[in-house]
């Protein structure tokens, strides 16, 4: 068995991404497939995906790095 994630298990549907904002600012968010993150440039922080399940807490959050 693999810890190897596919693209397809990891994935976030597209149209949970079209109402998803980010809780601080309500602004956009980006979908980084590679780190499995969704960014808020304007709040600077990137908030993870776990098991498919997107944690839109900012104390969960990383901050981005400038």
């Amino acid at each position: 068995m693999s810890d190897d994630v596919s693209p397809t298990e990891s994935a976030v549907d597209p149209r949970l991404l079209e109402v998803l904002v980010c809780p601080l600012t309500k602004g956009p968010l980006e979908y980084d497939r590679v780190a499995g993150e969704l960014i808020s440039r304007k709040a600077g922080l990137a908030y993870p995906i776990r098991d498919g399940i997107p944690i839109m807490l900012p104390e969960e959050a990383r901050k981005l790095e400038e």
